[in-house]
């Protein structure tokens, strides 16, 4: 009742929606903090977009968390309380389990473009969450098992390891004990010995400072963390041919950009290895066989959850 109480008014704050002139404009918000560098990679092209749009479309951000909960944004989403939001989609599984595929998809969004997932994604959303998917703008970018104790094999027994749903499932087929808290509790968890390790991906770590109490890296990496941004079906379907197309040239020119992800994780990953992070690698009939247990598990999931989509978007957005 509070949540939807706090919703109903950040709706009355940011009403009208659309201007009634030839240019429209769009409430972004973000299920990151300003602070997070999805947000700081996204305000060029916000800014960029506008410039361009003027007179056609604007965008209009109206911040992170602080304006709407993370766990929100996708409902608010669908609901049209914002016409755009930068999220993932293990934050609006609510909506809809689809949502938690995206994590697997092993190939780009450019090959999702050419092979129909990306239209099979925007037919699920659309059905199940008055959605569309507008744009991925991270990829290439995978998650890694981080830990403080040393270990030769994938086997976690008698580790505490905390997680997200992202990779609960995964860890949890390892033996390990799960414990779920709040990213802000995470140092002092490693600290105080709450926990053993935790999931994150190859970037990030530096922003909480969790490299000051991490010891070791596992690779390979696995999944490929995503952030994109969706939008609310009905203000899409407002917006003019012209408008549409608009949007979609600057969805496809922020797309472009998902080539930095790999250099920005190159460069985290040599200050892993600068401040004392140790690589743990298993052989390559181990390695493999642990990379792939991380999809078996995670499409039985999805699988299990959506029996109508889960099938179609393995085969779409596999190898």
């Amino acid at each position: 009742m509070k949540t939807t109480m706090m919703l109903a008014a950040v709706a009355a704050a940011l009403a009208p929606g659309f201007s009634s002139a030839d240019e429209t404009t769009l409430k972004l918000v973000s299920a990151f903090p300003e602070t997070a560098t999805y947000v700081k990679h996204l305000t060029p092209w916000m800014q960029q977009f506008n410039a361009e749009g003027k007179g056609v479309l604007q965008i209009n951000f109206i911040g992170g968390p602080k304006a709407i909960p993370t766990f929100e944004v996708g409902t608010s989403a669908k609901n049209g309380v914002v016409q755009l939001a930068m999220t993932t989609g293990a934050f609006y599984t609510n909506l809809m389990p689809e949502a938690d595929a995206l994590k697997l998809a092993q190939i780009t969004v450019a090959e999702q473009r050419k092979n129909g997932a990306f239209d099979y994604i925007n037919k699920v959303w659309s059905q199940k969450a008055n959605l569309v998917y507008l744009a991925r703008m991270v990829e290439d970018t995978p998650f890694h098992l981080y830990l403080n104790k040393k270990i030769d094999n994938p086997d976690l027994k008698g580790l505490k390891i905390r997680v997200t749903p992202v990779y609960r499932d995964f860890f949890a087929s390892m033996g390990a004990t799960l414990m779920q808290t709040a990213p802000g509790e995470v140092y002092t968890a490693l600290e105080r010995g709450v926990v053993d390790g935790y999931g994150w991906p190859i970037q990030g770590i530096f922003d909480l400072h969790w490299h000051e109490k991490t010891k070791y890296r596992v690779d390979p990496g696995f999944y490929n963390a995503e952030v994109s941004i969706i939008m609310n079906l009905d203000a899409h379907k407002k917006l003019s041919a012209a408008q549409r197309a608009y949007l979609e040239r600057q969805a496809l020119a922020l797309e472009a950009q998902n080539g930095v992800w790999r250099k920005l994780n190159d460069e985290d990953t040599k200050r892993q290895a600068q401040v004392g992070i140790q690589t743990i690698s298993f052989d390559a009939a181990t390695a493999k066989r642990y990379h792939d247990q991380a999809y078996e598990i995670g499409w039985a999931a999805i699988v299990k959850a959506s029996p109508e989509h889960g099938p179609q978007l393995k085969k779409l957005l596999s190898k």
